[in-house]
């Protein structure tokens, strides 16, 4: 008889060895799978070429972002507000063209319905800025202070952002002010709400008195402010008769929305209206080309009604500063 091993049997080792096999051939694998993209990437920049090392000349100056010598090296963009003009465009329009009218614009964030942006002013304010700079000729765009004065702390409707009036005072002080340093000579304020008019005017009086002697006219422009104007010109001139501006009654009609959609139709939603049928305001139908037609024609109107009332604030001005000197 023979004695029993307690070893297995060679058949059971190599059974037994069969899934380790496995396991390290899969490992092995797994491993070459995940190593090779990134020994191929060490290849690849072994076999790139050395970046070239540049060195400055110890004599050469590094030039600094601006200085009143740099010579601006590309035409001058055809853009009047501050905010897309590079500082040297900015330098050589108030130098050596003249520019040297400012508008500072104020607007609102405020309900105006389903289908008006909150920002329905600062859009009015966006086109109609550009046409009354236009109009009255040298002149450029402050960037637009887009809230109104209210209680920040009460303000609970959704998307109406306020500043205290001290703060929204002390903003336009400060950019009339910033104006002035840089060499503009008028300066003046426009509103696009009626929530813009006293303090527009109050902010500006002020400052006429601050600045008075010092060469600088500053003033208040409420002929702006012109929407009953604006109402009967789109009737009776343009025959774009709306009879009732608040039938819908969402603080929004006909020439506002014709106005904003040059900017863009998209802040009236337009394409979103149109699929549903509802592409009209106050009973008047919005077609998109007659729209934007009837809105260039309504933001020329504002902008020549608001540069006959500069051109009054610069006789007025040179009268009483004729007469001082």
């Amino acid at each position: 008889m023979r004695p029993v091993s307690s070893f297995p049997s060679r058949a059971a080792a190599m059974d037994a060895v069969k899934p380790l096999s496995c396991l390290a051939l899969s490992l092995g694998l797994l491993l070459g799978a995940t190593v090779t993209p990134a020994a191929a990437q060490q290849q690849q920049q072994r076999q790139r070429p050395a970046p070239v090392e540049v060195v400055r000349p110890k004599d050469q100056r590094v030039p600094p972002p601006y200085s009143y010598d740099m010579v601006r090296p590309i035409a001058m963009a055809d853009n009047l507000w501050m905010s897309e003009l590079t500082i040297l465009e900015m330098r050589d329009l108030v130098r050596e063209y003249g520019y040297t009218t400012a508008l500072i614009m104020n607007g609102t964030m405020e309900a105006n319905g389903p289908y008006l942006t909150t920002g329905k002013h600062n859009h009015v304010l966006r086109v109609t800025g550009d046409a009354i700079a236009r109009t009255v000729g040298k002149t450029l765009l402050a960037p637009i202070v887009m809230l109104d004065g209210g209680d920040p702390a009460t303000t609970d409707e959704p998307g109406r952002l306020v500043l205290s009036p001290a703060t929204l005072q002390a903003v336009l002080k400060d950019m009339a002010t910033s104006l002035k340093a840089q060499g503009f000579t008028e300066i003046f304020f426009i509103g696009d709400s009626g929530s813009n008019q006293r303090m527009l005017a109050s902010v500006a009086t002020e400052l006429a008195k601050e600045w008075e002697g010092e060469g600088v006219l500053v003033a208040h422009i409420p002929e702006y402010y012109n929407y009953a104007d604006v109402l009967k010109y789109q009737n009776e001139v343009l025959g774009k008769v709306e009879l009732n501006k608040d039938l819908d009654g969402y603080h929004d009609d006909y020439y506002i929305s014709s106005i904003i959609m040059n900017d863009s139709p998209r802040h009236v939603r337009y394409d979103e209206r149109v699929r549903v049928n509802l592409d009209h305001i106050n009973s008047l139908p919005l077609v998109l080309d007659e729209a934007l037609a009837i809105g260039k024609k309504l933001i020329q109107f504002r902008a020549d009604v608001t540069a006959a009332a500069i051109q009054q604030r610069r006789e007025a001005h040179r009268t009483v500063t004729s007469a001082r000197d």
